[in-house]
This record gives structure tokens, sequence and C-alpha cells, in this order.
């Protein structure tokens, strides 16, 4: 009825207090008059006055440490950036609490830019250097250099952009002419390439072609060699196919992986599909599942050209031609370290717990490579054998390919070599599963400053049913329940002591669990180690979405002939071996059988009886003395031998640079679906089941294009249902709240849902 009052809600949902800010799902941060209180799952955790900044900083510092919450949600709490709670973490772990008392100012011991130095900036900025070769030369940071500029009154850039003489405001993406140097113009053939500063000082290339569908000017200075990468130019349409897949450049954006390419790489010398167009192709083809170069024969060029602002994509020589040239640089792991490190500066909160787990990618080739267990085969193959570096959530930190498939138990020290570069001094619990079974590792690792978790290998006393008792806890949004036991072990005769807590099954079977971590509740060690089936299905997602197992490059290169591997020879001694002795038991076994007949009034006597089974006990004497020769020259052989010895063809691997570089950017690609993931999950309520389906759908939607001067706007079509439409809406408001570049441009993205009129039915 019009006019009539709307119901109230029966059960109206509760409102926060005010001065209540929400950290994330667990936490809150709550002012009350003078003082602060933050509160974790409804437990005060700390309070103190608003104006202590030493206490402040600790709440920040305590939050993230402790894993309750990451940086990025302590810093929008606090009203601070994510950089700052970084710098109170190293301030609190290098001088503890007294050092975040520290006052501001300029910090100690970093070069300044003296004042004299005004006319040789003036000098360098005027003969056209970039920034970054300014700071270099004077051995100070990029951002001194550019505050100095700005009080000398240079001019800050813009997000304007250049049009050439007849062309469409909607079709451009150049960036804009400085107004210090007057115009941009085309270089002559023999001049370098084509390139404007764009954000952050990085070269934004410059087009000289105005239609989009036609790029034959720029593949012409390509070919020329004055332009080392295209420029991307889109062109506005409806329903692109695939457009949707660039939901993910902010995060592929925030990953580094562009400017760390940049900086390992460089360039790879004129070409059209320049480093950053190939890297650009290459992560977007991951998430829209083209597992594999050799796909893109099912895919129109120009679909995916249009995503990518070219007329048409890269194919399949070219790309396997761009992974040759980088892989012949040979810089693949110092790539992958350079990524870890932008990701452990990114997501500190997560990284106290470590998996490590390797993971084999079977050879299907001619050559003789070494073999490795395939545990999902249950046979040993020639294989390749990668260990990956997981965080706490499971997402990949980092991949190293093991030489000759090294065993877990080898390579840990030079893995947790590579995570104590990341981490610093940080403590780190690394959790593994029984292929790293060692005490003397142990012992290693503890001494090194590592806390292990692990299952215990081989037999050990069981532990009376009496000892267990139930433990109920929420970690993680998860509510577990087990039946746990908490004792103390030694190992080594003593030497070495850890924990234990053995998990009874509800069929009897218990699991015994060894840690250093006597500070964790056994509940949640327990939780820690179970969880390290997430690497388990990271590596099941990543072998049927981004086709991990494949081998993008079968070329073998020159192997270390005096590599010691198992003697061939002796192996096959111990077979015989065995066979002789399983021989001998049923031999063993016919002349017992024929003692206990013996019939006694026949042959009374044991001379009665070896006369009668004479023929019986020679076979026995042989098979004794098979046995015995078998031993000795078994004794003989040595247990390890040079390979070159063990093979009669050439000792060689697979040569590992393309195969690595792939699982980088496999593994980028992987980061920013589930950094999408993380995003979507306050708007979505099945996240835990269908959250990456969702983002899967969401990527391979096809999506309007709209070009501004300053913007690429990308309207995604709606999806199969209302609530995952919204959802993704609001993924998108969260995207536009933060707004990036199209790498190798000056458009800023802007995402949202397309409007489509309602179908009527007449």
């Amino acid at each position: 009825m019009a006019g009539a009052k709307s119901q109230p809600d029966l059960f109206p949902e509760p409102g926060l207090p005010a001065g209540t800010t929400v950290i994330n799902d667990r936490c809150l941060l709550r002012t009350e008059h003078d003082f602060r209180i933050v509160l974790v799952s409804g437990i005060v955790l700390l309070q103190y006055a608003t104006d202590d900044r030493m206490a402040e900083a600790y709440a920040m510092v305590s939050l993230v440490q402790q894993g309750w919450a990451d940086q990025k949600d302590v810093a929008r709490a606090f009203g601070t950036s994510a950089r700052s709670v970084r710098r109170y973490q190293r301030r609190f772990e290098v001088g503890g609490l007294a050092a975040l008392g520290q006052t501001g100012g300029y910090p100690a011991r970093r070069p300044r830019l003296p004042r004299s130095r005004e006319q040789l900036v003036r000098r360098l900025k005027g003969q056209g250097l970039a920034t970054r070769e300014i700071a270099r030369r004077l051995g100070v940071t990029p951002k001194a250099v550019r505050n100095h500029l700005k009080r000398l009154g240079f001019p800050e850039r813009t997000s304007e952009q250049l049009l050439l003489p007849g062309g469409d405001p909607n079709l451009s993406a150049f960036p804009a002419a400085s107004a210090t140097n007057g115009p941009e113009t085309l270089p002559s053939p023999g001049g370098p390439p084509l390139a404007a500063a764009g954000a952050d000082d990085e070269p934004t290339p410059v087009s000289c072609d105005t239609d989009p569908a036609d790029r034959r000017g720029d593949r012409l200075l390509a070919y020329l060699g004055v332009l080392d990468d295209a420029a991307p130019l889109f062109r506005s349409g409806p329903r692109v196919p695939h457009a949707g897949v660039l939901l993910a450049l902010p995060a592929l954006v925030a990953s580094g992986v562009f400017l760390t390419a940049r900086q390992i790489y460089g360039t790879l010398g004129p070409a059209f599909y320049g480093l950053r167009t190939t890297l650009v192709a290459l992560l977007l083809m991951a998430l829209l599942r083209i597992k594999r170069p050799e796909a893109l024969k099912e895919h129109a060029p120009g679909d995916l050209g249009r995503v990518l602002g070219l007329d048409r994509a890269p194919e399949v020589k070219t790309v396997r031609r761009k992974l040759r040239r980088l892989a012949a640089v040979g810089r693949a792991a110092t790539f992958g370290r350079a990524l870890a490190h932008t990701r452990v500066a990114d997501r500190g909160a997560v990284m106290g717990f470590r998996s490590i787990d390797g993971h084999v990618r079977v050879y299907h080739g001619q050559r003789t490579l070494p073999k490795a267990h395939v545990a999902r085969m249950r046979l040993a193959m020639p294989a390749t054998t990668d260990y990956w570096v997981n965080d706490a959530r499971g997402d990949p930190l980092f991949v190293v390919t093991a030489e000759a498939n090294a065993g877990l138990v080898k390579m840990l020290p030079e893995l947790l070599a590579e995570v104590r570069t990341l981490v610093g001094p940080r403590r780190v619990t690394v959790v593994f599963d029984r292929g790293g079974y060692s005490p003397k590792l142990f012992l290693q690792l503890l001494a090194g400053g590592f806390d292990l978790l692990t299952y215990r290998k081989g037999r050990s006393r069981r532990v009376a049913r009496a000892h267990f008792t139930r433990h109920e806890a929420v970690l993680d949004g998860c509510k577990v329940v087990y039946l746990l036991a908490d004792q103390g072990v030694r190992l080594l005769g003593g030497k070495l002591r850890l924990r234990q807590v053995p998990r009874l099954a509800e069929n009897g079977h218990q699991t015994p669990i060894l840690t250093s971590r006597r500070d964790l509740p056994a509940g949640e060690v327990a939780f820690r180690m179970f969880e390290r089936w997430r690497q388990e299905n990271f590596f099941k997602y990543l072998r049927e979405e981004y086709a991990l197992d494949a081998l993008v490059d079968y070329t073998v290169v020159p192997d270390d002939p005096a590599r010691e591997v198992p003697n061939p020879k002796r192996r096959a001694l111990t077979a015989r071996l065995q066979e002789a002795r399983a021989a001998f038991a049923l031999l063993t076994a016919e002349y017992g059988a024929a003692a206990l007949l013996n019939p006694e009034h026949a042959r009374p006597t044991m001379r009665g009886f070896k006369i009668a089974h004479g023929q019986l006990a020679a076979r026995l004497r042989n098979a004794f003395d098979r046995i015995t020769a078998l031993e000795q020259a078994r004794a003989a052989a040595p247990a390890r031998i040079p390979v070159r010895e063990a093979v009669e063809t050439a000792v060689v691997k697979l040569a590992p640079e393309r195969n690595l570089l792939t699982n980088l950017l496999k593994m980028v690609a992987y980061q920013a679906e589930s950094d999408l993931l993380h995003r979507v999950a306050p708007h979505y309520k099945r996240t835990m089941d269908e959250g990456r389906t969702l983002i899967q759908a969401a990527v391979a939607s096809p999506a309007d294009l709209e070009v501004t001067p300053e913007e690429l706007r990308i309207s995604i079509e709606p999806l199969s249902s209302p609530h995952r439409t919204r959802a993704i809406a609001a993924l998108c408001d969260d995207l536009n709240t933060r707004p990036v570049l199209f790498p190798g441009s000056r458009l800023r993205l802007r995402y949202g849902i397309a409007l489509r009129p309602k179908r009527t039915i007449s």
C-alpha cells in the first residue's frame, strides 16, 4: 500500500560501536577517549594511549608477527603505509622495543644529495638523462633526485597522452611530451629505440602507427633495429574475447615481474615483441589456460592481440624463439630470487611457516637421464625434480631444480640458505614430509636458526590410548578436532631432543609428528603439519590447470661425468642375491618337510635319511655356495661409481633454463590468481569451494574495451548468476581504489561490469 511504513527487520544486524575500525575478520581496533584497544577474536591483545607512538608501532608489529593480520590490513587500519609497517618490523627485530621509539628524520648513513650538485643535476637533466641514470652517477637514490628536481622547479610527469598528427584520441596510447624538451619526434633509423619516460621511470615506447589494427609502421621500425618493444595501442570495442584476463594485471604489476625482468634481462634487442610484451603475453596465456606455446594454434591471433594492445599476438615460433633467447642469458635463478624477495616484502605475515616438497616431471625423450621415483605412478622413471617452497597459505614462493634428482635431505640445506637470504634473521618453521627425515639434518637446521615440523619416520613405540586428549580449535577460519598426545623424545643417543605429538585416528592408527616448536599448542602443531597438503593440492592444481608437468625444452646439455651414481652392477648382484636366498629358503623348507615326514621304521637313522635325500642335499649345498659367492662379489663391487662408467652414451642432463623460466612465469600467474581470490573472498561466501572457479570464469569472460586519453576501461560481461556477478563487481571496485597503468603505456586500468539491457518476452 502506498504511504505505508515498511516493516522493521525482526533480526537486525548488530552494528559496530562508534570508534571501531575493522582490521580483518578476526581483529578490531577500538578507540575510546584517549585510549586504543586491539581486539583479536574478542580478546584484548594490547591497549595503549593514542599519543603513544611507540606502543602503536608495537601493536602493528605484534599483529603481523603473530600472524593475526597481514601488513596491508594493519597499515590500512592504523592509517599508515605497508612500507612503514615493514620498517617497524625491521627496527623491532634489530633493536627490540626501544628501537620503535626512534625519532623521525632523514635516515642515518644514507647518502644525501648536496646543494652543490644543483648545476650538475640541471646539466644532466638537460641532456635528457633519466632520473635513475642521474641517481646512479651521483650515488644516491632516484627518489632523492626526483625531490631535488622538484625543488629546482622541473615539472612533474603528467598522465596526458601524445597524439601523432591525424591521430584519434580514442586510439592513442602515447606518453605526454616533456614541456622542457618540446614535442616528441621520431628518431632516425640509426638512432636509439623509441622510448619515453613512464611511471616510476619505466621506459614507455612510442608508436608511429595510428590504427591499432595495422602496426606495419612499428614492425618496420623493429626490422630496421630502432624499436625494441611495441607500444600497447588499444581500440574500443564490445565483447572482446578473453578481455576479462586484464583483471589480473594489477596483481601482476604488484608482483614486480616486469620491473624485475627489465633489471635482470635488460632487453631482447630490436624486436616488435620485446621483453615486456613477451612477458605480458606469456603470463596472460597462463591465466587463460593456454598451457603450451603449441596451444596458440587454437586461438585467433587477432583476438589475443586486442587484449595485449597489438594487432596480433605472437605465434608459436615467436614464443619459442623468445623463450630460447631468454634462456640463453642464463639468469632464470636470479630472476626467481628477485621475485621471491618482492613477494616476501609484500606478504611478510604468512612467511612464518614454509612448506618444502619436490615435484617430479617425467621425461619421455630418447636420452638417458637420471631416474626419480614418481609417487603417483609408483615407479622410477627418467625425470627432473623441482623443489618448491610455499608459504603458510600454500602459495608458491620460489622453485629450484635439483641436480640429478637429489633427495630432499640433500636439497634442504641449499633451499634453506635461499630462505635465509629472503627473510633475514627471522626464525622460520620448515614443514616437510618423511622424505626429509634425518636426525643429523635436524641438528643442522636447529643450529641454522630454523624450526622443523615433520612426520616421524620408521617404527616408534605406540602411545597408550589413555594419554590422548581431545583438542578443538579454530585456526585460519577452520574448525579442527584432533585426538592428540604430547611428549618429548630423544634421538641420536640423547643429542637431539624434540617434541612429539602423535595423532590418533578413528581406526586406531597413530601418526607421530615431530617438531622443535614448544610454544605452539598441540592442536596447532597437528593443524600446521596436515596443512602441508595445501602444497600437494597446489601441485595437483598446477598439473591440471597450468600443465606443470609439461617440459618446454627437451634440449640436453653436458653433465658432470664425475658425478657419482649407484653402481648398476652392484644393483644387479643384489637382485641375483635375493633370488638365490629365496631359492635356498624353498629348498630348506622342502628338506625340513621331508625330515618331518620321514618314516622311522624304514629309515631310523640320520645316515639313512641323508642317503635317501642325497640329491636334495646336494641342491641345498649348491644354493648355499651360490649365496656365498654372490655375497663376496657384491662386497667387492663399489657402492657408487662415476656416472661415466655407468652409461655407454654421453653424460647429459636437460637444459634447465627454459623449464625453470616457464615454472617461474606459471608461479607468478598462480600468485596473481591467488591475490584475486583473497580480494574476492569477503564478497563471495563459497570462496573455499568455488573461489578459483569464479576467478577462472571472470578471467575467461569477454569484456567491452573503451579507450580514453587517460584510461582503458574494461567492462566485463555478467557471469552465469547474479551473486557471482556481484562478487566480481565488488572485486572491480576494489581494484579501482588503487588503479595501475597498463605495462608500457600511460593508460590507467578501470574495471566494471557491462550493463546490458534486460530482454523482455512479448
